[in-house]
């Protein structure tokens, strides 16, 4: 049986229509952060599917030591509230250490585990503990059918708010691979699947002091993983992603967004025979 997850006003089902996650991948300012999701606002509007905004306020595992990180949990929490205001969408924001997860929960609808994260145990708990809904994305050194362990973890808390991201698998070196059964697999658990386009797309490090990327694959995975029925698919975009401050490499612009959303939703209407 498929569970159906409420976000805000939003029911993520991997049966009902595709939702899409999507924003910046860390705040740049406040101005440049609610210009860009009200970009994407009007974009994902036309498709008629629903949209969750994203961001990052603080990017905890960058490549390098100088590398910019955000704004930080404060300020970046009253951007956040303002974006959430001035769109009226729901919003998930991702934590990193255990404290962050009830002071992020003051302003986000869900929660998000980072990939690298989602095997510690005190975060996980401390996300479920918020009520919230928790989005927990698969590591990169994790097989698909781990996840059940952390599945249990938040239901032993009493929250079954749950989805499930998959964002590609460490290929060696420096790159990352998609196994779309990693897809099918989660989906067996019952709750609601979601696509990471964008980091999908990822080269670790590549760049020497930063991480690389090729963001023209993200929409070729993205139409594939939507073929298989699943619940959303999240990305990164940026009004310029060459001069982004984090994530540029595998960040869409705005044309590629408008085109990828309508081929996903129009993928999306076929394999689950909605109108």
């Amino acid at each position: 049986m498929q569970k159906t997850i409420k976000v805000g006003t939003i029911k993520i089902s991997n049966q009902l229509p595709l939702v899409f996650m999507a924003g910046t991948c860390v705040i740049e300012g406040e101005k440049h952060y609610l210009d860009t999701i009200q970009k994407l606002k009007k974009i994902i509007a036309k498709t008629a599917h629903p949209y969750i905004l994203k961001a990052s306020f603080d990017k905890a595992n960058r490549t390098s030591l100088t590398a910019y990180r955000g704004p930080g949990l404060a300020k970046g929490l009253a951007i956040l509230e303002k974006a959430k205001k001035l769109t009226g969408l729901p919003l998930v924001v991702d934590v990193h250490e255990p404290w962050q997860a009830e002071e992020a929960a003051q302003v986000a609808d869900m929660l998000q585990i980072p990939a690298f994260l989602c095997r510690q145990t005190d975060l996980v708990l401390a996300c479920a503990d918020t009520g919230k809904a928790v989005n927990i994305k698969k590591g990169q050194f994790l097989a698909p059918a781990a996840m059940e362990q952390v599945i249990k973890k938040i239901e032993s808390r009493g929250n079954k708010n749950i989805l499930l991201t998959e964002r590609g698998a460490s290929f060696g070196y420096g790159d990352l691979i998609v196994d779309m059964r990693s897809l099918e697999i989660m989906k067996q658990f019952g709750y609601p699947v979601i696509f990471d386009a964008t980091h999908s797309v990822q080269k670790p490090g590549a760049l020497g002091s930063a991480t690389g990327g090729n963001s023209a694959l993200a929409p070729v995975l993205a139409k594939a993983a939507t073929a298989l029925g699943i619940a959303g698919v999240f990305f990164e975009a940026h009004p310029n992603p060459k001069e982004a401050l984090s994530d540029g490499p595998n960040s869409l612009d705005m044309k590629q967004v408008t085109a990828m959303t309508q081929q996903l939703c129009a993928i999306d209407e076929v394999v689950k025979k909605f109108k």
